[in-house]
């Protein structure tokens, strides 16, 4: 089985737009797949929607998971790769902003063997879509991607090119293995992963993706930047180049399930996960 993790912090509509999505798209697949969304903090109504459309699907591979306080991506994605049942695992953006086809690519790299496969749109077969009136923003955020990896490359004991494209994934082993260490639940998460990864001699795999220019409301702001660097040095103190690795101590939210595998109850408690 493959899992899909889809970490959501008040979606809105869209929720329910990508809910159909991920319908149509498991009534095509041949193969099992599971999906799990991730509600973190919500307090727009997605948990309810969601766990609606779960009752009303009646479907084991669709499961809705949520707690009651913000916590951050980081948190979110570590909390729905420890609860998923695949032996392969993927998270990536509610808004299925990278497609199908690049969600499968990355599944496929992972059953031909990849510990850990991730999209990267530095890959020399990634694609890049855009509108024309779309070229000089694109040019900004992908600029902005090279500063950023320069420097995360420069701080930490990683390689790759593309840190933080949203969609990744790896074995079930790989998950229990690094997810309980990680504690970056911000910017951070993913260069953290990262360095796990490169820590504890784990492979990784790139992918190439479509990359979609549609929207133009996203920037970086000096304040966002800020705080991007401070977690990069936060990831470098908390996996020192010499010294022994973090100990599994993350924390992950703690759900109930009924038989057909859909949440029951939305308890505030967290609890420890090791590996």
């Amino acid at each position: 089985m493959t899992s899909l993790i889809l970490p959501a912090y008040n979606p809105g509509p869209l929720a329910e737009r990508t809910w159909d999505s991920i319908r149509q798209f498991l009534a095509h697949r041949p193969d099992p797949w599971e999906v799990l969304f991730v509600c973190d903090g919500c307090t727009d109504g997605t948990p309810e929607t969601l766990n609606r459309l779960a009752q009303e699907a009646n479907d084991s591979r669709l499961r809705v998971l949520s707690y009651s306080l913000n916590r951050g991506k980081g948190f979110a994605v570590r909390t729905g790769l420890l609860a998923a049942r695949g032996e392969h695992r993927l998270f990536t953006d509610v808004d299925l902003a990278y497609g199908f086809d690049d969600v499968v690519r990355v599944a496929d790299a992972l059953r031909a063997g990849a510990s850990v496969a991730i999209a990267s749109r530095e890959h020399p077969e990634s694609l890049i879509q855009l509108p024309p009136h779309h070229i000089g923003y694109a040019y900004r955020r992908r600029l902005q991607s090279k500063v950023f990896g320069k420097i995360a490359r420069t701080l930490l004991p990683i390689r790759h090119r593309d840190t933080q494209a949203g969609l990744k994934g790896m074995t079930a082993e790989v998950a229990e293995l690094i997810m309980p260490r990680l504690s970056c639940n911000g910017f951070g998460f993913d260069c953290e992963f990262l360095t796990a990864c490169a820590r504890l001699n784990v492979e990784v795999t790139e992918a190439p993706v479509l990359v979609r220019y549609e929207d133009a409301s996203s920037t970086t702001k000096a304040g966002t930047t800020i705080k991007m660097l401070k977690e990069l040095w936060r990831v470098r103190k908390l996996w020192p180049r010499k010294g022994p690795n973090p100990e599994p101590k993350a924390e992950a939210a703690e759900f109930e399930w009924n038989e057909a595998g859909h949440q029951t109850t939305q308890p505030e408690r967290v609890a420890v996960r090791a590996a």
